[in-house]
């Protein structure tokens, strides 16, 4: 009689390990997504301005999809509008396999506003696959203060109501990210948003800061993943991306004073350019975390309204035959969802 209990309890023992183990071998194995490596991307070179003249065309924009592609190791690109005739740069990223994230652009014309909401409604709808994030605006409170945030709000909104697939954001620097406030605090968009895009620029705060006044190239990576953290903090579960990160490179050498210091910080070559991107996105793929580098093309209008140093950010420069840096490495997977 023993010898049965045993036999018996022996087999209801292996039965419940051979169970357990089915069990472990049914359950779905967890992936990491891979982190985006991306470029911002603006086709307003040469002598294209955005305030005036002709648009670019849709020739422009797949050839300077083209070099990226020919001369870079990014396959996924952050873009500024889809008016304009900007909505054909998603059409031409999908023929060439580019995720896209894309802004739409908002500002004080509440008419143009809707016009960008609509159409950013139909190219999400139209283009689900390539158009991998969203975002109501760029910087439209450094630019405006608090005075269009109910015009983010109504974006926002928007694209709940239309039920878009990818998810929204709008993307501002980290400062606003943190109200404004140190030790960062969250702003009324903390619940509205899906994930969080933050843009940070050593270069303009070694110009205009008080709070962080010097940041010389050899620190930027650091700044960028300090001010990464800062806002992780501030809002717990969101997914947090740098947005925009980068250094000019010309003119050479040159330099500008802190405002409130005097001290000179930030020196403008093609050396810092590269150790600034090169050690980020090292640092940034080291933590998983993903980053857009300030910009693909350089753009001869923006001194006129950035100064001296606006038209020197580019890994490409504005005129053919559009030669790029070398040297940038991609991780594998940088044109997956994050």
């Amino acid at each position: 009689m023993k010898q049965v209990l045993f036999f018996l309890m022996l087999s209801l023992l292996l039965t419940s390990q051979h169970a357990a183990a089915r069990g472990k071998q049914a359950e779905p194995k967890f992936t990491q997504p891979s982190p985006l490596q991306c470029v911002a991307f603006s086709p307003y070179v040469g002598q294209l301005n955005p305030d005036y003249g002709p648009y670019p065309s849709k020739a422009q924009i797949e050839q300077l999809l083209d070099v990226l592609v020919q001369k870079t190791p990014f396959r996924c690109i952050m873009t500024y509008g889809v008016l304009n005739g900007l909505d054909a740069t998603f059409a031409a990223a999908e023929a060439r396999g580019i995720k896209v994230i894309a802004i739409l652009w908002l500002d004080k014309d509440i008419a143009i506003n809707s016009a960008s909401i609509s159409k950013g409604i139909e190219v999400a709808r139209t283009y689900p696959k390539t158009i991998i994030k969203l975002s109501c605006g760029s910087e439209v409170r450094t630019r405006n203060g608090y005075a269009l945030d109910g015009e983010i709000t109504r974006c926002i909104n928007a694209m709940r109501e239309a039920k878009v697939a990818q998810p929204v954001t709008a993307i501002d620097t980290w400062w606003e990210w943190c109200n404004r406030a140190t030790p960062c605090q969250q702003t009324l968009f903390a619940n509205q948003v899906d994930w969080i895009g933050i843009n940070v620029f050593p270069w303009w705060e070694n110009r205009h800061a008080d709070l962080f006044p010097c940041t010389p190239a050899e620190k930027a990576a650091d700044f960028h993943l300090a001010r990464i953290e800062n806002v992780r903090r501030a809002y717990p579960g969101k997914t947090v991306i740098l947005t925009e990160f980068g250094w000019p490179y010309a003119p050479e050498g040159a330099s500008e004073p802190n405002v409130h210091t005097g001290e000179k910080c930030g020196i403008a070559n093609r050396r810092n350019q590269a150790l600034v991107i090169r050690s980020t996105l090292k640092k940034l793929a080291e933590k998983q975390w993903s980053g857009i580098i300030f910009e693909a093309f350089s753009e001869n209008w923006k001194p006129s309204n950035e100064g001296l140093f606006g038209g020197s950010w580019g890994i490409c420069s504005g005129e053919p035959p559009y030669n790029c840096l070398t040297g940038l490495t991609a991780q594998p997977g940088s044109g997956k969802r994050h």
